[in-house]
């Protein structure tokens, strides 16, 4: 398996129900990795691009949330409809998807 040129890490953090962080998993994170897999098969982009499902990033509250190597972009926020849209412009375009990324006081 070739490295890949970028990494996607989706956060699949699951806390109980009530917590006071909250968590991706209750937020949605599943469908998003779901779509990212699925995306990265269409795309047949295996030798390009890793997706991985990671611990907690951080911002539980902002979540789902999404990483991106080697650039470390932290998208808040992300819903299965966005994915896409981050395959798009910033993992083939190498732009940045600016409405989803994570503050700076966040990220």
């Amino acid at each position: 398996m070739p490295k890949p040129q970028k990494h996607v890490f989706v956060c699949a953090q699951q806390r109980p129900p009530g917590h006071p962080r909250g968590s991706c998993a209750a937020k949605g994170c599943n469908e998003v990795l779901q779509t990212f897999w699925s995306e990265l098969q269409k795309r047949n982009a295996y030798d390009r691009i890793g997706v991985t499902y990671s611990g907690c990033l951080g911002p539980c509250e902002s979540g789902p949330n999404v990483l991106v190597y080697p650039e470390g972009v932290m998208y808040s926020g992300v819903g299965k409809d966005d994915v896409v849209e981050i395959f798009d412009t910033h993992l083939e375009g190498d732009g940045i998807v600016t409405r989803l990324q994570a503050p700076a006081g966040v990220w």
